[in-house]
């Protein structure tokens, strides 16, 4: 079942009392965020098959499979595809979401913030889009992880985010994602995220981001990790992202 145990006070509302940023975006900037966002979502319209591994004190405790339509306009439906979840649907239509139940003739509003599986929220799996969402300010530079990083603050740019606030590192060759904190709408520092990138085959041999490694700052002993498993380019038709058609309709795999 889907577990509501987590709405966060305000809203990464993928509401929100966010800070509002003081200056004017910087176009280098900007495009800096745009092309870490290339690593991670590399299309506008496309299937991604997501499997998501929640661990607790170490060990594995639950995995789920879903499957993420992208449209462009801020529109993503995820398929819950494991047996204790069969059936669900979620539905993400700029900053309004929605949970299809089977059991339910009628849509669910939600919020972002709550979670599909240990501590990824429907936002975290739904979309992250940097480069729309938010304005950037540089922070300097530093090291993670061994890598010599651009240091970025993004401050959200509207509602329906799932963080307010995020602190990324940016690879200085070639701007992929490194490592970002995730912060909620009281500036707590919520989670960490870390990316893994391998070489994709179906993006031209272009690097992808295959792992995202969520560490929670609230739960200690949580962590959750996302596994893009594949990426296509195969979408759906314009119906399926209106929520009166998607609870009576089954979506074609």
């Amino acid at each position: 079942m889907f577990n509501r145990t987590l709405i966060q006070s305000a809203l990464l509302a993928i509401g929100m009392a966010a800070s509002t940023a003081s200056f004017a975006a910087d176009p280098k900037l900007q495009a800096l965020v745009k092309e870490a966002d290339a690593y991670r979502m590399a299309m506008d319209a496309g299937r991604v098959e997501t499997e998501i591994r929640s661990f607790k004190g170490g060990q594995l405790d639950k995995t789920r499979n879903y499957t993420v339509y992208l449209k462009p306009g801020h529109r993503s439906l995820v398929l819950f595809n494991s047996p204790a979840e069969r059936g669900q649907k979620l539905l993400m239509q700029g900053d309004d979401f929605w949970l299809m139940m089977p059991s339910s003739q009628r849509p669910l509003r939600i919020t972002p913030m709550q979670k599909l599986l240990g501590e990824a929220s429907s936002g975290d799996i739904a979309t992250m889009t940097w480069g729309e969402d938010y304005e950037a300010a540089s922070l300097g530079e530093e090291t993670v992880r061994g890598e010599a990083c651009l240091k970025l603050e993004l401050t959200a740019t509207r509602k329906g985010v799932s963080y307010p606030r995020v602190v990324a590192w940016l690879a200085k060759k070639g701007h992929a994602p490194v490592q970002a904190e995730l912060y909620v709408a009281s500036d707590k520092l919520a989670k960490v995220a870390s990316f893994t990138l391998a070489d994709a085959g179906d993006a031209g041999g272009r690097r992808q981001v295959t792992t995202m490694t969520l560490t929670d700052h609230l739960q200690k002993e949580r962590r959750t990790e996302v596994h893009y498993l594949s990426r296509t380019a195969k979408t759906l038709g314009d119906e399926w992202f209106n929520p009166a058609f998607l609870i009576r309709a089954e979506v074609p795999q």
